[in-house]
């Protein structure tokens, strides 16, 4: 399995962690506007929650996962969970930084590191971004470790 394909795979798997929290924060709470929520109004649909839901998943299982698939060998740390928290808020800096500001320009102003949602968004996000990055990091690393383990050489020795 390529790193991209174990991306993708941790990718989904974090989505799905992080977005309990996020149901959990619309029907408990809410505590913080809810990440979903945001990109819906970020993608000019904001009566329109399941077109946040649907970004939400897309992104994180198609973008971010391949991602840190490719750069997770490259980054500065020693552990997969480290460096997938890393990676995750390194793209929430990114996204707060370009995507979120751009998004107000043609809608509604969210502002930079979505602060028009208030502050209490901001700590839910960067928390939420560590989470999934925490998860993001465990299932690739343990995709990586269980490929590693798998691949028997025969006849000579093993490539890495």
């Amino acid at each position: 399995m390529s790193r991209v394909q174990k991306g993708m795979i941790a990718g989904f798997a974090a989505t799905v962690a992080v977005s309990v929290l996020e149901v959990a924060n619309l029907y408990f709470g809410p505590w913080a506007a809810s990440f979903p929520r945001l990109l819906s109004v970020m993608l000019q649909t904001p009566d329109l929650i399941i077109v946040g839901w649907i970004a939400h998943f897309v992104v994180g299982t198609f973008v971010l996962g391949p991602a840190f698939g490719v750069l997770c060998p490259r980054l500065p740390t020693d552990t997969s969970e480290s460096k997938g928290i890393l990676f995750a808020v390194g793209a929430f800096i990114v996204m707060g930084l370009t995507v979120a500001p751009l998004a107000g320009m043609v809608g509604r102003p969210v502002g930079i590191f979505f602060m028009q949602a208030g502050f209490g968004t901001l700590a839910w996000m960067i928390a939420i971004h560590a989470v999934y990055g925490i998860v993001l990091g465990n299932v690739y690393g343990r995709l990586v470790a269980r490929d590693k383990h798998r691949h028997v050489p025969i006849a000579g020795a093993p490539a890495h």
